[in-house]
């Protein structure tokens, strides 16, 4: 694949929320590529789609506790980073854009200027302690694809990825360029693109971001009822969903069942130590709660002053046999 340098597209300096959202609903930035691709925890492509149609705001995550420590410290790890390394590193205030794939976006964290291994890319992570366990075999998968999206605007051969964990935990991660996989990557990224262009869905995908997403297409019905009885893919959908409930409701009726069994074997007893695992089942702190029920029946105009509405959702329903 030929490689050419990035087109410097906007700068970031005075850039307001307003333009910076404006420019990223334009394309595809490194952040957005592990759930154009399918592969992110948080975000369907569906529902990135409704972003990037202008459906659905991308959601302000200025308040988040993570986003908001990770802007915080990014600066203290680009900085330790070059002193551990002993390299120079320098802000990028550019958004970049793919000189042949014009939806390819990418905003750097830093660029690395290497005196054995040229210029890189520095991205900055912060981690809680609780993801530890996610970068034992190296930089996670959806990270991983955000930094192989930032290669392939840039041209670049490598990118460090510099994380703390914890708070303490310092690690430095380096990402070689990979052709091979740049090019799936761009292949699965352009046809995500072509969804936007054409304005038609993704499919869904079982995720729960998937779920949100069609919640959020779909608030209210029209009170009429489709015909589908000759309709052979649907009928092959309901009957593949109905097998699998059932055999999930089994499943769960044997594991209650199971369960059930460990607590008769338990007793009085706090837990068990078993060959390969720990099994406890302990009584809760008592608390107190509010009846409220009684507290409506008693003083109704009390429960008045304080309700608030509440927008119904939709119900998925089954009835077989009807």
């Amino acid at each position: 694949m030929k490689r050419s340098n990035a087109v410097r597209l906007v700068s970031t300096r005075n850039l307001s929320r307003e333009e910076w959202l404006s420019v990223r609903g334009g394309g595809i930035g490194s952040s957005d590529a592990a759930a154009a691709v399918g592969i992110s925890s948080y975000k369907s492509p569906l529902e990135l789609w409704l972003e990037k149609t202008g459906r659905q705001e991308a959601p302000d995550l200025a308040a988040n506790d993570a986003v908001f420590w990770g802007a915080t410290l990014e600066h203290i790890i680009a900085n330790v980073y070059a002193e551990r390394t002993g390299v120079k590193v320098r802000r990028l205030n550019a958004v970049l854009q793919h000189p042949e794939y014009h939806f390819m976006l990418a905003n750097l964290d830093r660029v690395v200027q290497h005196p054995m291994d040229g210029n890189g890319v520095l991205e900055v992570k912060t981690a809680g302690v609780n993801s530890a366990q996610f970068w034992e075999e190296g930089v996670p998968d959806g990270y991983q694809c955000q930094v192989l999206h930032q290669l392939a605007v840039t041209g670049k051969e490598w990118c460090d990825v510099a994380v703390l964990i914890g708070g303490q935990d310092f690690r430095v991660y380096r990402v070689i360029r990979d052709e091979a996989r740049i090019a799936d990557l761009i292949q699965r990224e352009a046809k995500f693109w072509q969804y936007v262009i054409d304005d038609i869905p993704p499919p869904v995908d079982g995720s729960e971001s998937s779920g949100r997403a069609l919640a959020s297409m779909y608030p209210s019905d029209k009170g009429d009822v489709l015909d589908c009885t000759e309709d052979a893919g649907m009928n092959k959908l309901f009957s593949d969903y109905w097998a699998y409930r059932q055999q999930r409701e089994a499943a769960e009726a044997q594991e209650e069942l199971l369960k059930q069994q460990l607590q008769e074997r338990l007793g009085f007893a706090s837990g068990a130590v078993l060959g390969d695992a720990r099994i406890s089942w302990r009584k809760s702190k008592d608390s107190t709660t509010t009846d409220f029920k009684r507290l409506a029946e008693e003083n109704p105009e009390w429960i008045k002053l304080y309700e608030i509405p509440k927008p119904g959702t939709r119900r998925f329903l089954v009835q077989v046999g009807k």
